[in-house]
């Protein structure tokens, strides 16, 4: 029996004890890395814990305590705002990005190019470029002329536009085939049907694609809100998570247990639209 075995890319793999140890070992760094700090989040949430530098990823003494100190510290209120302005903004931006990629890619207007470029360089600025500008123009919103500082609709409006998701519906929508439009057209229907039950079907993958990332995007803002929230009333969880890390009287299990409240949600989303999301990644890797 060969002790070798070829790999993807045609190499030789090693089948000899040696090199099978090394392999485990090699995967058991691995593990301990990427795994190792969310199994200490996790133990630790269930753990009296009072010092950061007792973590361990081993349970002693599971109690509920830290779950209940940080309900009576607000964060299930903090949760609620979380939630209000993840599902606004998510919806928004989604509605944002579909309906701006549909001009992106099915239509033909002036400086339709430097437009695009324009909403790809926003990837790379940095959010504290904006910090500044952002604060004043929710100070005094242009037009209507109010003022979004202190509210969740000043955390909602700034995501309800993202380049990423507009970048990513954009490519989608230019690969949906032209014939089927103009078939569409000669059938007497409008635009918005078309929009509606033949584009955006046809770019289901790409969808949950742009609403995991975007449900994790707004989920885990902690500049906007720190810029925006006058008070504890409108803090979102990540937020309040900070106000619970310099509190004295709340212990470090009570900050994991936040934590975790916090890491949940994005778990849960991952995993409910995880069909999509890896459909919408191959498909556009497929594309590419």
């Amino acid at each position: 029996m060969s002790a070798a075995s070829e790999t993807a890319l045609g190499l030789k793999e090693s089948r000899s004890p040696q090199a099978r140890l090394l392999r485990a070992v090699v995967h058991a760094i691995v593990l301990v890395v990427f795994a190792g700090p969310l199994l200490a989040l996790l133990v630790s949430a269930f753990n009296h814990v009072s010092d950061p530098t007792q973590l361990s990823v081993v349970p002693s003494s599971p109690t509920l305590d830290n779950f209940a100190v940080a309900v009576d510290h607000g964060v299930l209120k903090y949760l609620l705002n979380s939630f209000f302005v993840v599902g606004f903004g998510l919806l928004l931006q989604v509605v944002v990005s579909t309906l701006a990629s549909y001009a992106l890619a099915r239509k033909r207007f002036p400086f339709m190019t430097i437009v695009f470029v324009a909403i790809l360089a926003t990837l790379m600025l940095p959010e504290e470029i904006l910090a500044i500008p952002l604060s004043l123009i929710l100070s005094d919103l242009p037009v209507l002329h109010i003022n979004l500082i202190g509210t969740l609709a000043g955390i909602i409006v700034p995501v309800g536009a993202w380049a990423f998701s507009i970048l990513v519906m954009t490519e989608f929508m230019r690969d949906v085939p032209r014939e089927l439009e103009e078939a569409a057209r000669i059938d007497g229907a409008g635009e918005l049907r078309i929009f509606a039950q033949i584009i955006l079907p046809m770019c289901r993958p790409a969808l949950g694609v742009i609403g995991v990332f975007g449900f994790t995007m707004i989920w885990d803002q902690y500049l906007l809100p720190m810029l925006v929230a006058g008070d504890s009333s409108t803090y979102t969880l990540p937020l309040a998570l900070r106000t619970l890390r310099i509190d004295p009287m709340v212990t470090p299990g009570v900050v994991m247990a936040a934590s975790l409240l916090a890491l949940l949600p994005s778990v849960i989303v991952f995993l409910f639209f995880q069909r999509s999301f890896v459909h919408g990644l191959s498909s556009g890797a497929l594309k590419g």
